[in-house]
């Protein structure tokens, strides 16, 4: 197997960052174009207070999500040709965690604003609860887990190289 240089690496990385970002993207941008037309749907003049702020709240985190899951593209526009591909990873992990973490929000707050639409608020409130579990559990606490288990898997050759995270290692 050929050494992969350290340009290669830092490409690679970004080419799977963006990748992920695509199915990220598509995500976000379908729930914030829901968001955007809910409003003017025939029984949004029937919400509560309570579920209108519940709705400006999921608003505003899928458009914070969706700013800051596209933000890569227009930084690699901004540093094209310059070399500096290890700073566009780091900036771009960054932008895709946040992004991420706007996205929990405005998933589980839309969760909640319908679930409370339609069922009492305990129950509302409960399911959001849960969803947000369910969220950090496959989104967090799995992908940590996983961070050590090595013995006994046969993964790619491409994770047994040094460095692979998109952030070095210090």
């Amino acid at each position: 197997m050929a050494v992969e240089t350290e340009k290669q690496r830092w490409q690679r990385n970004f080419a799977d960052l963006l990748q992920e970002l695509r199915v990220a993207q598509t995500g976000v941008q379908i729930l914030f174009a829901f968001l955007l037309t809910l409003p003017f749907s025939n029984g949004f003049p029937r919400a509560t207070e309570f579920q209108k702020d519940t709705y400006v709240v999921a608003l505003l985190a899928a458009a914070a999500a969706t700013a800051l899951i596209i933000s890569p593209v227009a930084f690699h526009r901004a540093l094209f040709r310059q070399g500096r591909k290890p700073e566009l990873v780091r900036y771009a992990h960054s932008m895709a965690t946040g992004g991420l973490a706007f996205m929990l929000i405005a998933m589980v707050s839309s969760v909640l604003l319908i679930t409370d639409f339609i069922l009492p608020r305990p129950v509302a409130f409960v399911l959001s609860g849960l969803t947000g579990l369910w969220f950090l559990t496959f989104w967090a606490a799995l992908p940590f887990m996983r961070r050590n288990w090595t013995e006994g898997e046969d993964d790619d050759d491409e994770d047994e190289l040094p460095d692979r995270d998109y952030l070095p290692r210090s």
